[in-house]
C-alpha cells in the first residue's frame, strides 16, 4: 500500500514530533530522535517496522465555528493517545479535499497526539493553490504531471474497509468545536457539552489565559479566523476578560499577518504578540505566578496539554481548541460559555452575541517577509572546531558511553516506578530547563521531575535503595552513579508520548539508567532509547508491572544471546529474599542490538568509520 503514498521527493524524516505537518502536501514525513538524522545523514539505512493503515473518510464540509482543528481532536478523542500507534493515519474522500492545504497540515501535525507514524492527505486542488501561493509553482507542475500517483487508487477509496486495517467516517457538516482535556489531548467534548463537563468534573471555570498560534495553528488561515473574533470584541464593545497571547509559527506569516493589520487587532484586545518559537507550549513565557500552584484553566491552540507543560504548574487544567474557539472564550474568560448560542454582556450594558468567524486562507497582497531567519551552512565544513569554555554552564562537549560488557545486568536499583502517563516532559521537562540542552549533565538534573511515584503518589520523591531516604529523583539517580552502580526505570502504558525530545533518551543513559521497562512505548522514545544504549523492554505479560516492589532489585539475562525476537528474562530480587522471575520482550533488530553492544548508535557509527 505505500505505493499509494509515493510522492516525488520521496519520504522525509524529520528531528521534531511536529515533521508530520507536511502530509498536509501529501509527503509521507516522519519524526525521530535526533540520533537517527545523524544515521541517515552518515549513510546509514533508516529503519521503521511496516505500519498499519488506518482509514478516515471525511465527508461533507466545514461550516460555521468548526474548523480543520476539530477533525483531530475528534479523532484524537476515538483513536486517544495510543491509538494511532504503529499506523499511518490516510484522510481521504470528498470532506478532505475541501479542507485548506494548512489545514491539512494542523491535522496531520497533531495526528503525533494519537500516536500514529504519521498521517497524510492525498494530493489535491488546495494542494496546488498553497504551492502556487507560496511561490513553488514548479513543485505544483511536477506534482500535476504525476497527480494519479499522489493519490490511493479509486478502487481503495470505494472499499476502503478491503485495504485500511481500520476505517472512521466522519461527516465534516455536522462536526461541532471541541475542546480537549484537561491533562491528556484525547479527552474529547463537542463545545454543545463542553460547560456540563466542566461543571461536573470540577473544573477552574474562570479562564485566565488564551493562547493561540504555535506550529500547529498559527498559519495565515488561523490567525484571519481568530482576528475576525478579536475585531467583533472591539466592534461590539466587549471586554476581554482572559490574558491573551498570539505566538506567529514563523517570520513569514508574522511579517504578513502584521503587514495585512491582524497584529494591531490582537494588540487591541489587550493580546500580547511573542517571538516566532515554540514559547508557551513548552512552559517558555512569562506566566504569572505559576509557582503558586494555584488551581486555573488555560486554553491553547497547541498539541499538548500534558500537567506541567506549559508553565511547570500541576494545577493548571490545560485545554486544546481551535484558534477562534480559544479567542472567543478568553473574551468571555469563562468555560460555561458557548459562543454558538450564549450572549455577553457589552460594556454598554448590552446583550450581544459573537457571529461565526470569517478567515482567509490567503493573503490578498500574497505572503511577504524581510528575512525568514534563515542561515545556509557552510559549504565546507571540514575545519570548523568547536570551541567550548570548560566552566560553561549552557555547552558541554559529549563523552562517548561506555560499551556493554558481554555479561548480564545484574544488580540493578530500581529508580523510579512511573505511575500513569509519563510523557518526555515528565521525563525531561521544557521550559526553563531548555537552556541547558547543550550541557547534558546539567539538563540531567530535570530527569523524571514530573513522573509520579507508584509508591507514593508523589512527584520527585523516590526511595533510594543506598540510602534508604526518599530524594528528588536526579539527586537518587546521581547517588547511584557515584557509588558505581546502575538502575532500571519502570513505567506503564504509552511510555514516552509527546515531544521527540531525545534528552528524555540521554539523560537516564548519563546518570546510569541501564533499561527502561514499560506496559508500552510511543514509537520515537523507544528509539531513542536504543539509540543511546538503554535497553528498551516491555512486559511480556502488563499485570507483572504489579510485582515490582519499592525495595526491588533487579538482573537481566539472556543478554549473551540477545536476538530479535527472543524474550529476555527479568529476576525481581524482593528485599524479604524472595524472587519473581518474568519474560520481557523487546523490538529490536540485528542493527539495533549493534547499537547497545557499542553502547549507542553514535559508537557504532564511529567504530565503522575509524
Amino acid at each position: 500500500m505505500l505505493e499509494n503514498y509515493a510522492f516525488p521527493g520521496g519520504m522525509m524524516i524529520g528531528t521534531d514530533s511536529h515533521t508530520v505537518n507536511a502530509g498536509g502536501l501529501g509527503m509521507i514525513a516522519i519524526g525521530v530522535g535526533g540520533a537517527d538524522a545523524v544515521d541517515v545523514m552518515a549513510g546509514m539505512p533508516w529503519e521503521l517496522k511496516f505500519p498499519k493503515l488506518i482509514g478516515i473518510k471525511l465527508t461533507g464540509k466545514l461550516s460555521g465555528w468548526a474548523s480543520a482543528k476539530d477533525v483531530i481532536l475528534k479523532v484524537a478523542g476515538i483513536l486517544t493517545v495510543k491509538g494511532g500507534t504503529g499506523a499511518i493515519v490516510e484522510y481521504f474522500g470528498e470532506g478532505a479535499e475541501s479542507i485548506s492545504c494548512t489545514g491539512k497540515g494542523t491535522i496531520c501535525n497533531m495526528g503525533a497526539e494519537i500516536g500514529a507514524t504519521t498521517s497524510v492527505f492525498g494530493y489535491d486542488q488546495k494542494m496546488r493553490e498553497y504551492l502556487i501561493g507560496t511561490n513553488r509553482e514548479n513543485v505544483a507542475k511536477l506534482a500535476d504531471e504525476v497527480a494519479d500517483y499522489l493519490n490511493g487508487d479509486s478502487e481503495v477509496y470505494a472499499n476502503p474497509e478491503k485495504y485500511f486495517d481500520q476505517v472512521i467516517e466522519i461527516n465534516l457538516s455536522e462536526l461541532e468545536p471541541h475542546i480537549n482535556g484537561p491533562f491528556t489531548p484525547d479527552l474529547a467534548t463537542p463545545i454543545s457539552e463542553f460547560s456540563k463537563a466542566v461543571e461536573k468534573n470540577g473544573w477552574p471555570q474562570k479562564l485566565d489565559v488564551g493562547l493561540i498560534g504555535s506550529c500547529t495553528n498559527s498559519s495565515y488561515e488561523d490567525i484571519t479566523r481568530a482576528a475576525s473574533i478579536a475585531k467583533q470584541a472591539i466592534d461590539k464593545k466587549l471586554k476581554v476578560h482572559s490574558e491573551y497571547t498570539v505566538t506567529p509559527g514563523s517570520e513569514l506569516v508574522r511579517f504578513t499577518v502584521e503587514r495585512d493589520g491582524f497584529l494591531d487587532i490582537f494588540e487591541k484586545i489587550g493580546g500580547v504578540v511573542l517571538a516566532n518559537a515554540c514559547g508557551p507550549c513548552i512552559g517558555q513565557w512569562a506566566r504569572h505566578n505559576a509557582d503558586k500552584e494555584e488551581k486555573n484553566s488555560i486554553m491553547t491552540s497547541f498539541n499538548r496539554n500534558f500537567a506541567k507543560r506549559n508553565d511547570g504548574n500541576p494545577n493548571t487544567y490545560g485545554f486544546v481548541a481551535s484558534p477562534e474557539i480559544t479567542t472567543a472564550f478568553s473574551v468571555a474568560g469563562d468555560l460555561a460559555f458557548n459562543p454558538l448560542t450564549d450572549y455577553l454582556i457589552n460594556e454598554d450594558g448590552e446583550k450581544v452575541k459573537l457571529e461565526e468567524p470569517q478567515g482567509i486562507e490567503f493573503p490578498v497582497k500574497g505572503f511577504d517577509v524581510e528575512d525568514n531567519g534563515y542561515q545556509a551552512p557552510a559549504e565546507d565544513g571540514s575545519r570548523i572546531e568547536v570551541n567550548v569554555a570548560p566552566d560553561s554552564e549552557r555547552l558541554q562537549l559529549l563523552t562517548p558511553f561506555t560499551a556493554w560488557n558481554g555479561e548480564d545486568i545484574k544488580g540493578l536499583n530500581l529508580l523510579i516506578k512511573a505511575k500513569g502517563k509519563c510523557t518526555t516532559d515528565h521525563i525531561s521537562m521544557a521550559g526553563p530547563w531548555l537552556r541547558y540542552r547543550g550541557h547534558l549533565d546539567n539538563i540531567s538534573n530535570n530527569l523524571l521531575i514530573g513522573a509520579l511515584n507508584y509508591f507514593n503518589d508523589k512527584t520527585n520523591s523516590i526511595k533510594n535503595q543506598i540510602t534508604e531516604e526518599y530524594l528528588a529523583v536526579p539527586d537518587s539517580a546521581r547517588t547511584y552513579k557515584t557509588k558505581g552502580s546502575v538502575s532500571i526505570i519502570v513505567g506503564d502504558e504509552n511510555y514516552g508520548e509527546g515531544s521527540s525530545r531525545e534528552h528524555a533518551a540521554m539523560e537516564p543513559r548519563n546518570m546510569g539508567v541501564k533499561a527502561v521497562l514499560v506496559k508500552s512505548f510511543a514509537r520515537i522514545h523507544e528509539t531513542n532509547l536504543k539509540k543511546q544504549g538503554v535497553l528498551a523492554l516491555t512486559f511480556t505479560d502488563k499485570n507483572d508491572y504489579e510485582k515490582i516492589l519499592e525495595d526491588d532489585t533487579f538482573d537481566i539475562l539472556g543478554l549473551t544471546d540477545f536476538t530479535p525476537g527472543k524474550n529476555l528474562q527479568l529476576v525481581i530480587n524482593h528485599k524479604n529474599g524472595t524472587k519473581d522471575q518474568i519474560n520481557v520482550t523487546h523490538s529490536y533488530n540485528w542493527s539495533q542490538i549493534e547499537w547497545f553492544k557499542a553502547g549507542s548508535a553514535l559508537n557504532l557509527i564511529r567504530l565503522q568509520n575509524e
